[in-house]
């Protein structure tokens, strides 16, 4: 039975998966991801039922458009089924099942999940524009002041931090909206303070502390392996930051620790 129900739920993970792709590259663009019929970005030929199909399209269609022959970037394939093996994980790590099914940890798991969204889309949108989005931004504050509120009800003794970095994401968004939209053009920095504030309500102090390291070293080692590199070159450290996804680094580095300290609970 519990089969069927994980088989279920990487379903519904696939599902999501194939969301996120579609948002990652239409959100940059301005473009509509709820009612817009779904289409070929090479062709524009608009996409049929058994081409939605979330990684196993991908696979029967030997990674091609049906209509224009195009390659289909891996990376639809990759988000679908990533986002289905990491809802059976967490599924399975905070322990829920058919047979023990309970209020409580059905809305533990689905906010994991609504972060799992976040996490996805600002990696997805980073990764391929070297911008963090203000509007996934914004829903990662509306799920954060949920998932709190939702914190109060059920363990109201510690639910103090939370309130701390809820009032420190306020004074961000207020420099933000007051200070640097009216003289700064680019805020990239300043939008990774309120994505780490984010990581901080959702992941605690230990991973994301785990995460800013792991960013750091890996920005440090690029930057090191670029300067041996070009060493004769003209190109200065600042130009090289440019091309440094700190967003996409990030959210990889948070979801990995993140399923870290889940499964040593689960198994410690």
């Amino acid at each position: 039975m519990d089969m069927i129900f994980y088989i279920i739920i990487f379903m519904m993970g696939i599902t999501f998966g194939s969301f996120y792709t579609l948002a990652v590259y239409r959100i940059p663009k301005g473009q509509d991801i709820i009612h817009t019929h779904s289409y070929c970005p090479k062709c524009n030929h608009k996409l049929n039922f058994v081409d939605l199909i979330p990684v196993f399209s991908y696979l029967l269609l030997k990674g091609k458009c049906r209509y224009c022959k195009e390659k289909i970037r891996p990376r639809y394939f990759l988000i679908e089924a990533i986002s289905g093996i990491f809802f059976v994980l967490v599924s399975y790590l905070l322990g829920v099942s058919v047979f023990n099914l309970s209020i409580i940890k059905i809305i533990d798991v689905v906010f994991c999940f609504l972060y799992f969204t976040f996490i996805v889309l600002i990696a997805g949108i980073d990764k391929e524009t070297r911008t963090i989005n203000k509007s996934v931004l914004m829903y990662g504050i509306i799920i954060s002041i949920m998932y709190i509120i939702y914190l109060y009800i059920i363990e109201a003794a510690s639910i103090y931090r939370y309130v701390i970095y809820l009032i420190y994401l306020a004074i961000l968004l207020l420099i933000d909206t007051i200070i640097l939209r009216k003289y700064a053009k680019n805020n990239y920095m300043f939008s990774i303070l309120i994505l780490l504030t984010i990581m901080l309500i959702f992941t605690a102090e230990y991973v994301t502390l785990n995460t800013i390291i792991t960013t750091l070293l890996t920005i440090s080692i690029y930057l090191l392996s670029k300067k041996l590199k070009n060493n004769k070159s003209k190109q200065s450290i600042k130009q090289y930051n440019e091309d440094i996804k700190i967003g996409f680094l990030m959210a990889i580095s948070n979801i990995a620790y993140f399923l870290i300290v889940l499964t040593y609970c689960k198994f410690i």
